[in-house]
């Protein structure tokens, strides 16, 4: 194929089709209603004439000759004889019709209006290439106002619009309609000049083509026609539609031609309007569905444009594709983590296309006599002419195979070694796609090493999992080396391994690695056959006498490199005040020297997936990913023969409590529930204490739910302590290999209480939640408290109260999944377009800086240690190792070296560089060894240019987002203040929402105030809102007609409030007033007789609301220490105000409003807060996500100056492509604009070149390489 051939796609330009267009590009008019004739072919001039294309497998098309699989389709067109307005056009008509003169057509705007938006758009132009929407609302809102032509004279009238395509004009002799004519003839008078000041290019798109005079009929391939069962031709909807158009038009011709009278002839019109509008449109408001006989909704052209299953998302966004599998997974711990285990079956239907050459040529002959049928075979034959021949039908294969030559292609079967690309849904992040090698093996599911199952997210449930075929050479070595599993131990999220030993693996490095662990030579022999370790020599034996033992340490030590070193802490550490290190009695002190375990259990904090800074992670940083994958594979084959040899198990009988412990736990039990009753006697007789910013009633039930939260705590320890570290179960959840001592608990202690959104059970009947309970019950068991356990069951009672809480969590999970999807997806469609450039900087594709520097040091966070760039202690460490003899090591020699030689590395890594050096007494003389192999690390850990780290952002944001919980958190206490956390936060934060749904405040004071609590809470006492309701009771004295204000001294001194304050406010009210002898206030001459008791009511109303101190958005404050010093805690946020009150700190006290921080400090304060907010959102969750991505979506909200939302208002509904927007939301609309503005999309982003099939500019995308093919000498190409 020559060069010539392959063509792009530079841009696209959207307009409306003229009249002119529709005919010229029509290959037939189409008339006749019918469509079929007597022997089912189209009748010409129907809607499935053979003009307008062909679907059938052998049949011409009439106008290019091609059969159905050559024939592009070709459009036709309908007459028609009254102008239809387009519904998707309507509201920007009836903006035109408002915005110019009624007689003339001008747009009614004066000179010098004119001149001054003329002058607006030019420099609007100039400044930025574009002009902004706002701005031709503006002149549209203007034009409105004039009622009188400003050209011509002519009085303007209102004009009505009512969905779907209906106009009226309020004239002085009454309502009249608008018609379609009527409207297009005022539309035609419109000048080009006038169509510009209001954004409509007149070459693309004049006004008066909105009103269709000629509708274009689409080609047949676009609306096919089905054959039943039965024989019958069943046709698309749009075809139905397309009849209903012609036989309303044929009619409407007929009753014109005839001269019927008028009012036929407009209702027939009508239905001709109601027909097209329901051809482009059949969810436009204000009229019914069309419907098909059945009374099915039709599926017309915007249905077939918009949604998940409309042509943008589901055909050109994501297609399906060939040479693709699909079936579920099973485990299988004895093949390579990089290899993917492929029924033979799915082997001998998949091919891959193997070019004959010198080297292959007998092994393909075999393959082709071989077939279909026979494994390892072949499926086709491609000719060098293109021709395929499908072996299935060759009889004698055996000749083909020998005319096999140089330049053929074979589409053998799927082989061993093979490179494939094996995905699970959803893929929510980069690493669910990943490349394997092919193995093939027996049976009918794909099999994977349980330890590649955490960037799947999979588990062997049922799962199913999709698995394509590269189908080139190039698209293989491309999967293999970008995509294959070893490259993608560390996951972009925040640079840890994600891909680890997980479940029994865990279990058996544990149970290897205790001290109590000795094997036999035979069993030891088994082990390292097991583990491809044959060709290691046996150490010397731990015991040799009665007979030769080593200890599971030793053998593990034979996985790991010679002069790898380690010191960590293991799963099961109990966190002793003092660590005894190596002494430890549990074993969970780690220490590794020269490749050798010497003490420490391997567990999950050693070898565990998604674990940084584990044995693991090292071995990945330090050796590079084949090592990893080496030892990673070793260690899994080791341990499953270890646990094979050993056996390992979970029985009723490990779950068998001593008598002793059951008594206790039944004790404590009892002990809890009365303690509950102690509470709500208190509680009656009004001795309970409430707690801060809590009713007596919430502050018992806060009560209650610690004292039984605490209880089957107490249980679950007491279980689990009795169980031993024998124990399996125990094993199991200590090392970390499943589960947690709460599984424990609930299975041999007891459930606990169970809470429906963070508290105790309380709907059901009237003043009780079941009726075997007494009338106001509160009691613990009456509420949901479960004192039974699962090994003894539970009761009816106790298992509806649990299903009640259970079902919670599976809406939750629900809702939540939902919600996440919809964040990741506009993340993804917001961040896709931004890219690390060869200068460092991060641009979209129109050139603008977003960020500078990407994270401010250029570091890829899947190339980093955890987020650093370099772990310099580790690698110091690593470096004294090599060392032979030491040397001088002074502090200022060493600073001096620093900063001379490693300049090329950030300020703050060279002063821990001086730390680490000093602190290892590295000799100054290898000081500049050691510089310059940390520089070496430091730019292999620079993030590449092409690197799409826009949508690894967005994965790594939106990934995460399903594993967030979905409530708002009560602080009891604690925190005067509802928080909301987790996923609804996340997304309040990049929705960008004018005001959190619980504002709060973090106030520091300053020196003088910060360690002392009276101060802190007399500047707290300032900021809470006060009203006179607040503080005094207010009544209405019929006696002497007044209102009587009574300070309450208790509420006064709660709120720091004198009465000197309340004068104040009383004075500056518009009503005289006596002060009592009692110390009250009497409002008095308020006329009560004559206004009546309303207005009475409205004054007392008023005097509530009357403020008399503190800040009005801020309802309730909280002192409490943080640290060393006090810090105030408020319900309620004013930034702006804050600052002015004497006593804080203003350059430590926050809002979580971010807006108010826009608008009170700055777009860079602003920036930060979003950082800052989304950080601690991800971290109460418990989610390690790398700053860095965080830092891009921060700048990406706010690098134009204002604070920009992740989704259609903001960042996404801004993207200059018009392709771009309307595969995200809002598709008609979209493309409507972009008609009117005549946009041209140059397609310069992702989703838009996806869309057209173009290469995309990112990744291996942005290289281009060039090679010349000129000889040296001779000139020849």
């Amino acid at each position: 194929m020559s060069v010539s051939e392959y063509k792009s796609v530079r841009g696209i330009k959207f307009g409306i089709l003229s009249p002119e267009e529709i005919r010229k590009m029509s290959v037939v008019e189409i008339v006749s209603e019918e469509t079929y004739d007597e022997d089912n072919l189209p009748i010409p001039g129907g809607v499935m004439d053979l003009r307008l294309g062909t679907i059938e497998p052998r049949q011409r098309c009439r106008t290019c000759g091609n059969f159905s699989d050559k024939c592009p389709g070709h459009f036709g067109h309908i007459e028609l004889p009254k102008p239809v307005i387009h519904v998707e056009f309507a509201k920007i008509i009836y903006n035109l019709l408002q915005s110019i003169c009624r007689s003339c057509g001008r747009l009614l705007l004066t000179d010098s209006s004119r001149q001054l938006y003329q002058e607006s758009i030019q420099r609007y132009k100039e400044a930025l290439g574009e002009v902004p929407n706002f701005l031709y609302d503006s002149i549209i809102r203007t034009a409105r106002k004039m009622s009188r032509c400003p050209y011509c004279g002519a009085e303007q009238y209102t004009i009505r619009f009512s969905p779907p395509t209906n106009f009226t004009e309020e004239t002085p002799n009454g309502v009249t309609r608008l018609t379609p004519e009527i409207i297009r003839e005022r539309l035609e008078r419109i000048p080009d000049e006038d169509c510009k000041l209001i954004g409509i290019d007149p070459k693309s798109a004049r006004p008066e083509w909105m009103v269709l005079q000629v509708l274009p009929v689409p080609p047949v391939d676009v609306r096919p026609s089905i054959t039943l069962e039965s024989g019958q031709r069943s046709e698309d909807d749009l075809t139905h539609k397309l009849v209903d158009i012609i036989r309303t038009v044929s009619r409407l011709r007929e009753y014109l031609e005839s001269g019927a009278s008028p009012l036929i002839v407009q209702d027939y019109a009508d239905l001709l309007q109601y027909h097209v509008t329901t051809y482009l449109d059949n969810e436009a408001s204000g009229i019914p569905a069309s419907k098909h006989r059945t009374g099915k909704v039709l599926r017309t052209l915007a249905q077939r444009l918009k949604g998940k299953e409309g042509r943008f998302r589901s055909n050109l966004s994501g297609k399906r594709v060939d040479f693709s599998s699909r079936t579920v997974i099973s485990p299988d711990p004895y093949i390579d983590i990089a290899e993917v285990g492929v029924p033979i079956q799915v082997a001998k239907t998949l091919t891959f296309p193997e070019r004959v050459g010198e080297w292959n040529k007998e092994w393909l002959k075999q393959l082709v006599i071989n077939g279909p049928e026979k494994y390892p075979g072949a499926v086709y034959v491609i000719r060098p002419d293109g021709a395929r021949i499908r072996l299935e039908y060759v009889v004698d294969r055996e000749k083909l195979a020998e005319s096999l030559d140089i330049g053929f292609i074979v589409e053998r079967h799927l082989m061993n070694g093979d490179i494939v690309i094996f995905n699970r849904q959803p893929s929510l992040h980069r690493i669910s796609i990943l490349g394997h090698k092919v193995r093939v093996l027996p049976y009918r599911t794909f099999r994977i090493n349980p330890a590649v199952c955490p960037p799947y997210n999979a588990d062997f449930d049922g799962d199913e999992m999709n698995l394509h075929v590269p189908q080139s050479l190039e698209a293989a070595t491309e999967a293999q080396s970008l995509m294959a599993v070893p490259q993608h131990f560390i996951t972009p999220r925040y640079g840890g391994p994600i891909i680890g030993a997980i479940r029994d693996f865990i279990t058996g490095a544990f149970l290897l690695t205790r001290k109590d662990t000795k094997l036999a030579r035979s069993e030891v022999s088994t082990l390292l056959y097991e583990a491809g370790l044959t060709f290691l020599k046996l150490p010397k034996p731990a015991i040799s006498k009665p007979k030769p033992m080593w200890t599971g340490k030793q053998i593990f030590s034979l996985l790991l490199p010679k002069n790898f070193n380690f010191v960590s802490k293991a799963n099961i550490c109990v966190k002793c005040d003092e660590c005894k290190k190596e002494k430890c009695e549990y074993d969970a002190y780690i220490v590794i020297k020269n490749g050798e375990l010497l003490s420490g259990v391997i567990d999950k904090a050693s070898i565990g997936a998604e674990k940084p800074e584990s044995l693991f992670h090292r071995i990945i940083r330090e050796y590079g990913s084949e090592e990893a994958h080496l030892f990673l594979n070793r260690l899994i084959r080791l341990v499953t023969a270890f646990l094979n040899l050993r056996g390992f198990t979970y029985t009723y009988s490990d779950l068998d409590l001593p008598a002793e412990t059951r008594r206790k736990i039944h004790k404590r039990i009892e002990e809890a529930e009365k303690k509950v009753e102690q509470l709500i006697e208190k509680y009656r007789r009004g001795e309970l204490e409430p707690l801060r910013g809590l009713s007596l009633e919430e502050s018992l039930e806060a009560y209650i739910m610690n004292v039984l939260s605490d209880a089957r705590s107490d249980t679950d320890t007491l279980a689990s302590s009795s169980l031993g570290l024998d124990n399996n179960g125990v094993i199991m959840t200590l090392s970390g290999a499943r589960g947690s001592i709460v599984n424990i608990g609930h299975i041999v202690g007891c459930l606990g209480p169970q809470s429906i959104r963070g508290q105790r059970i309380r709907l059901g009947y009237r003043d009780r939640t079941l009726p075997h309970f007494r009338w106001g019950d509160i009691g613990a068991r009456a509420r949901g408290f479960i004192s039974s356990n699962y090994k003894d069951g539970l009761n009816p009672i106790e298992f509806f109260f649990h299903a009640m809480s259970g079902r919670e969590g599976l809406v939750d999970t629900a809702v939540r999944t939902q919600q996440s999807g919809y964040l990741q997806r506009r993340l993804i469609h917001a961040l896709e377009l931004l890219r690390i450039e060869y200068d460092g900087t991060v641009r979209d594709p129109e050139g603008n800086i977003i960020e500078f520097l990407y994270g401010d040091d250029g570091v890829d966070p899947s190339k980093s240690d955890h987020g650093k760039a370099i772990n310099i202690e580790r690698v110091v460490e690593c470096f004294k190792l090599t060392l032979k003899g030491g040397g001088r090591c002074r502090k200022r020699e060493v600073t001096k070296i620093v900063n001379e030689k490693a300049k090329n590395i950030p300020q703050v890594m060279r002063d821990e560089l001086i730390k680490a050096v000093l602190k290892f007494r590295i000799p100054e003389k290898e000081i500049p060894s050691l510089i310059e192999l940390i520089q070496d690390a430091y730019e292999a850990s620079q993030v590449d240019p092409g690197e799409a780290i826009g949508i690894v952002a967005a994965q790594s944001i939106g990934e995460p987002g399903t594993q967030m919980t979905l409530r708002t958190f009560h602080y009891a206490g604690v925190r005067e203040a509802d928080v909301t956390l987790g996923l609804p936060r996340l997304i309040e934060i990049l929705d960008a929402r004018k005001s959190p749904k619980t504002p709060s405040m973090t106030i520091y004071l300053n020196e003088e105030n910060r360690s002392s609590r009276s101060a802190a809470l007399k500047i707290a006492r300032k900021l809470v809102y006060t009203t006179l309701g607040d503080v005094a009771s207010i009544e209405m004295d019929y006696l002497t007609d007044s209102i009587l204000i009574k300070p309450i001294k208790e509420k006064m001194h709660k709120r720091g409030i004198k009465s000197s304050e309340i004068r104040h406010v009383i004075n500056n009210l518009d009503y005289e007033y006596e002060y009592t002898a009692e110390g009250f206030f009497r409002l008095k001459e308020l006329e009560i007789a004559d206004k009546g008791t309303s207005y009475i009511t409205k004054v007392i109303q008023k005097l509530s609301r009357t403020p008399v101190s503190g800040i009005a958005e801020i309802k309730r404050v909280t002192v409490s220490k943080k640290g060393d010093e006090w810090v105030i805690f408020t319900d309620g946020s004013n930034l702006r105000e804050v600052l002015r009150v004497e006593g804080i700190d203003p350059y430590r006290t926050i809002t979580n409003d971010i807006f108010q921080i826009y608008e009170v400090l700055g777009i860079e304060a602003a920036r930060t807060a979003i950082i800052n907010e989304i950080m601690s959102t991800l971290n109460s969750s418990g989610l390690d996500v790398d700053i860095r991505h965080i830092m891009l979506t921060a700048s990406l909200m706010t690098h134009t100056g204002k604070i920009r939302q992740i989704g259609r208002h903001g960042v996404s509904g801004e993207k200059k492509s018009v392709l771009a927007r309307a595969a995200f939301e809002r598709t008609v609309p979209v493309l409507v604009e972009g008609a009117i503005k005549g946009s041209l999309d140059e397609l310069k982003g992702m989703t838009e070149r996806v869309l057209v099939g173009e290469e995309i500019p990112i990744g291996t995308g942005v290289v281009e390489l060039y090679l010349s093919l000129e000889q040296k000498g001779g000139g020849n190409k």
